[in-house]
C-alpha cells in the first residue's frame, strides 16, 4: 500500500472527508511520527506496534569491487515492532488466505 494507497482508503471510509482533508490528516500523522522519531522519542499504537530508534555502531565493511576495507560510520535507523493483535490478525488472515509460510532455505 503506497500513501496515496491509503489517502484513498481513508476518503472512502470516511465520506465526509475529501481527498485533500484525508491528504493532510496522512500527512500530519506521517510527520508527526517522523518528527518523534528524530528527537530520540518512542511512539507506541496499542493494538498495531511500536516505532523505536535503533543505533548500528560503527564498523568496518569491503567495497565489492575493489575489496578494499571502508570505515562505514554509526547510524541511527528507524525500527519498527508489531504488536500482538496486529502480529496475530496478520497470521490468521494469511492462513485463511491459504498462503503458507514462506520457504526459508532461499529467502535470505
Amino acid at each position: 500500500m503506497t500513501r496515496s494507497d491509503l489517502v484513498e482508503e481513508l476518503a472512502a471510509r470516511f465520506g465526509q472527508l475529501t481527498q485533500r482533508d484525508a491528504e493532510a490528516a496522512v500527512k500530519t500523522i506521517l510527520d508527526a511520527v517522523s518528527d518523534a522519531l528524530v528527537r530520540g522519542h518512542r511512539i507506541e499504537i496499542r493494538g498495531f506496534g511500536s516505532f523505536s530508534v535503533n543505533r548500528r555502531p560503527p564498523r568496518m565493511g569491503r567495497n565489492p569491487r575493489s575489496g578494499e576495507a571502508v570505515q562505514i560510520p554509526e547510524k541511527r535507523v528507524p525500527h519498527f515492532k508489531p504488536g500482538k493483535a496486529l502480529r496475530e490478525a496478520v497470521d490468521q488472515r494469511t492462513a485463511e488466505m491459504g498462503i503458507g509460510a514462506p520457504d526459508t532455505a532461499g529467502d535470505r
